[in-house]
């Protein structure tokens, strides 16, 4: 359960949601996929009623102009640099290292991950599901009864792996789907998730600080996504008594929502940043009214603080 008590302060007066002790959050039941749409068509429900009509037209414009410049096309260059084969009491199998690279500039972000080839036929029966016409020309590394563990057949599945990733990714509908983000981002960030369920809130930073660079570079047409990643940052940060830092990734998802203000993340982020703001000695007030604002528009019965938020993320 949420705790503001290295947060909390006799002189604060802002009108703050409050935690309900003794009470668990009942997880709201996962939107159905629907076919052929974009990461942008799987945020909440309550992101469809756009909070536009509340800005002004040259507010209007600045929110566009620099979503413009969010959608802009991050390049990624995929390559599966080795692999290892690994036993388990029931089975054996090869674990193939993907390292995704953005290409144009130098990377100091790199993202290193793991999968077997049963996760990417897995994605590939996904992909059928919802896109079969668009990866009719994409071919699939087939699977083999025997020989998977020999050297010549690890090497030659490492080249058809990597040409694979790379075919998928040059599709636009693709490489913007959910199949393809959570395919490379979902078994770290729901690892971090559980750590952050868990009170392991080390190990879920360090797992996060791994995992959301390449998340927002799948993302950048859709910034919204990677709300969920960062406010688990800001949560673990303020937990781990570093205010600062929690401060810091917290302004980074108040950028990514720009004007969303029905995102479910938007109110109690707001409580959150407000609290910090008055903790670190910042300007609270401005964030205090945005906060008042929001809940003047869409009055909550009983508003979830952002923990409370956090911890209901891939329970499955």
């Amino acid at each position: 359960m949420a705790s503001h008590k290295h947060l909390g302060s006799p002189g604060w007066t802002g009108p703050i949601s409050q935690d309900t002790a003794g009470t668990t959050p009942k997880a709201s039941a996962p939107h159905p996929d629907l076919p052929r749409l974009g990461p942008e068509d799987y945020l909440d429900a309550q992101d469809s009623q756009s909070s536009n009509s509340n800005m002004t037209t040259r507010e209007l414009q600045e929110y566009w102009r620099t979503q413009k410049c969010c959608w802009k096309h991050v390049k990624l260059l995929f390559e599966i640099t080795s692999a290892r084969i690994e036993e388990r009491k029931v089975s054996k199998f090869v674990m193939y290292q993907i390292v995704v690279i953005q290409t144009g500039s130098f990377d100091s972000n790199k993202a290193v991950l793991e999968r077997r080839y049963s996760d990417f036929e897995t994605l590939q029966k996904k992909l059928l599901k919802t896109f079969r016409e668009e990866i009719e020309d994409v071919v699939f590394p087939k699977k083999h009864l025997i020989g998977n563990f020999t050297e010549e057949m690890i090497s030659e599945r490492k080249l058809a792996l990597k040409e694979y990733l790379s075919l998928l990714y040059a599709i636009r509908c693709v490489r913007r789907s959910r199949e393809f983000i959570d395919f490379l981002t979902r078994p770290e960030l729901k690892e971090a998730f559980g750590c952050l369920r868990a009170g392991q809130y080390t190990k879920a930073l360090d797992i996060l600080t791994r995992v959301v660079p390449l998340q927002e570079k799948l993302t950048a047409h859709c910034p919204a996504l990677l709300v969920p990643a960062l406010c688990a940052k800001l949560v673990c940060y303020r937990d781990l008594e570093r205010p600062a830092e929690a401060f810091a990734v917290g302004e980074r998802a108040l950028q990514c929502l720009q004007a969303r203000e029905g995102h479910r993340y938007y109110t109690p982020l707001l409580d959150a940043m407000a609290r910090l703001a008055y903790l670190l000695g910042k300007d609270f007030v401005s964030l205090q009214k945005r906060l008042e604002e929001s809940q003047l528009r869409k009055p909550a019965l009983r508003g979830f603080t952002l923990k409370e938020l956090t911890v209901q993320e891939y329970l499955s």
